[in-house]
């Protein structure tokens, strides 16, 4: 599937750039108009397409419908007269990979054809590596199946084939390392080092030296030479986990080597340069803390070019049970028990506790009642699960992540959802009584029930 399908009404320019395709080494098909073009496109397969704008039989766009019904991912340059660029950016927002003008620069043009074919094939990598991840790790399986869940790691997976700087946001316990080493795994960068450090686990004072290590002499004590993690994970990922617990003095190095991937040792003169991936994770809003001048705002911005959201363990119930199982399977094993199982009462425990360890304090709780059960069936006493004080929280009930007035207008709309439907119920779903229960028109309940 090496070819390219040229497409030009005009055989002299349609030869020139045959000739100067076939000279860089790609197979050549061609079509003089529209409908030979989306002929060959339902028959083949093609690694890229150039097609003019202006053609016999149809136009462009209707070649670049036909390449992307083909195959979504095909990319597709235009080609357009100086005098209808504006075109070719239509074509753009439809789906081009990109486009030149005419007369054709053969230069800029194999630029184009070459990155838009590496951008493919990268692709294409990814989703192989991806699949061989998830049947190495069972990712898949053990991750869960709630929407929330699949959401995030389609943004994982979406992270993974760039190498732009991802921050994880989410509650402790809910997976944000893991994650951090699946993104890892699933990149270009997965033969190289993962290295992890905990910003907040590290005293202040030692810190810096942990990142960037240390020269001979730099401080009592230091007789050799130390490499930091910085310096170890290079060609991998650098996780930089709970960075929002990083010391106000340290962080602007941590901007240096996230701008320029260059640092110091503790004690050095010599600048050195890594090539490392960066991804940090927190469970502080980071925001509210640039505004409380605990974070700084340029390395807040630096780190959230891909910023993805972790739900917590009470937003995603239909994953508590597929969870415990796996986990259960994992220590049965370890323990030379295979026979445990959960009994339903145990099920229901776990169903309904709210988890406000996450994912974290599920995996120790199923470790602890696989230790502590005697016969076969795990029962909630061997859960040992505390019930919250002063029953749940408003973190259990509504979603409270992501700015203020967001949570607001997310708790709002569910509120005004339980009202209306409660007057519907208690009016047997006379609208003209609910309205009147809810002090409203029966118009505006009416719309309020037509958006929904």
């Amino acid at each position: 599937m090496s070819d390219v399908l040229v497409v030009e009404d005009k055989e002299s320019l349609r030869e020139m750039l045959r000739k100067t395709l076939e000279a860089r080494g790609w197979g050549v098909r061609e079509a003089g108009d529209a409908y030979e073009a989306r002929r060959q496109l339902h028959q083949a397969k093609f690694m890229a397409v150039l097609t003019d704008l202006r053609l016999p039989g149809g136009s462009g766009f209707d070649v670049l419908a036909a390449a992307r019904d083909s195959d979504a991912d095909l990319p597709v340059i235009v080609m357009t007269a100086f005098g209808t660029v504006e075109e070719a950016v239509r074509a753009m927002k439809e789906g081009a990979a990109d486009f030149l003008t005419k007369p054709v620069d053969t230069d800029h043009l194999l630029l184009l054809l070459d990155r838009a074919t590496e951008r493919r094939r990268l692709a294409t990598d990814y989703l192989l590596l991806k699949e061989d991840y998830q049947r190495r790790l069972g990712i898949s399986r053990v991750l869960g199946e709630d929407p929330a869940w699949k959401e995030t790691l389609l943004a994982v997976q979406r992270a993974a084939a760039t190498d732009a700087t991802v921050l994880f946001l989410g509650e402790s316990g809910t997976g944000k390392e893991l994650l951090s080493r699946a993104l890892h795994q699933l990149s270009p960068r997965a033969k190289g080092p993962f290295v992890a450090i905990n910003c907040a686990a590290i005293p202040e004072n030692l810190i810096e030296n942990e990142l960037f290590g240390h020269e001979k002499g730099a401080y009592t004590g230091a007789t050799a030479r130390k490499a930091g993690k910085a310096e170890l994970a290079h060609h991998g990922t650098l996780f930089l986990d709970e960075i929002g617990d990083l010391p106000l003095a340290l962080q602007a190095k941590i901007l240096r080597l996230v701008q320029e991937r260059q640092f110091e040792r503790v004690g050095g003169v010599q600048t050195l340069s890594v090539d490392v991936r960066l991804v940090a994770a927190t469970n502080r809003a980071l925001k509210e803390a640039v505004a409380r001048k605990e974070f700084r705002e340029d390395l807040y911005f630096r780190l959230s070019v891909l910023e993805i959201s972790i739900p917590p363990l009470r937003r995603r119930r239909s994953d508590i049970l597929l969870l415990a199982a796996a986990f259960l399977e994992r220590y049965a094993r370890e323990l030379g028990r295979k026979d445990l199982r959960l009994s339903d009462e145990a099920r229901a425990a776990l169903q309904e506790h709210p988890w406000p360890g996450n994912v974290r304090e599920l995996q120790n709780c199923i470790e602890r009642a696989a230790i502590l059960c005697d016969g076969v069936l795990i029962l909630p006493a061997h859960l040992r699960l505390t019930a919250p004080v002063g029953g749940p929280s408003l973190a259990d009930l509504f979603d409270l992540s992501g700015p203020l007035p967001e949570v607001v207008r997310r708790a709002t709309e569910r509120i005004e959802d339980e009202a209306i439907r409660l007057a519907l119920e208690a009016t047997a779903g006379d609208r003209v009584a609910a309205a009147e229960r809810l002090g409203i028109s029966a118009s505006t309940l009416s719309r309020r029930l037509r958006k929904d």
